[in-house]
């Protein structure tokens, strides 16, 4: 199963596109905003507002065998400890053994606006580039997943 933290997630079509290939089901959840799907491998599950009420469905769920597309680096962490195969939208993996990086990396990054804040900027633009390693690497998590 694909797990998909979908509010933000400008990878949504791309992930059911390689669910079909390799008949896997697909969970898109959201605090809401997100379009309910008539396909037959698709679930979305709308979650009450607050916190990371998506995070934790998730979570809660997740395992061995399945894959998690989030950019969210502690849901990403607690993914990975539950043996499931992870990946952001940009295609980058995460796993046991990058993960504590960037947690860390992620911390540095908070406690340094926190520092600043006037400090502008944010993420890099989501680049074609971007969704064609997200593609490659869904497709590689998945087949990885299924042995």
């Amino acid at each position: 199963m694909i797990y998909v933290d979908a509010d933000a997630c400008p990878v949504r079509e791309e992930t059911v596109r390689v669910a079909e290939r390799h008949g896997v089901e697909v969970v898109f959840v959201s605090n809401g905003g997100i379009r309910p799907s008539r396909h037959p491998l698709v679930k979305v599950v709308v979650v009450s507002e607050g916190a990371d009420v998506a995070d934790k469905w998730i979570a809660e769920r997740v395992g061995k065998g399945d894959v998690c597309v989030t950019a969210d680096v502690p849901l990403a962490a607690r993914c990975v400890e539950a043996g499931a195969r992870v990946i952001g939208p940009d295609g980058e993996p995460f796993s046991e053994a990058n993960i504590g990086t960037r947690l860390a990396l992620r911390d540095l990054m908070t406690d340094l606006r926190a520092a600043d804040p006037f400090r502008q900027g944010g993420g890099k633009p989501f680049s074609k580039a971007d969704r064609s390693r997200f593609l490659e690497a869904l497709d590689r998590a998945l087949r990885a997943a299924a042995r």
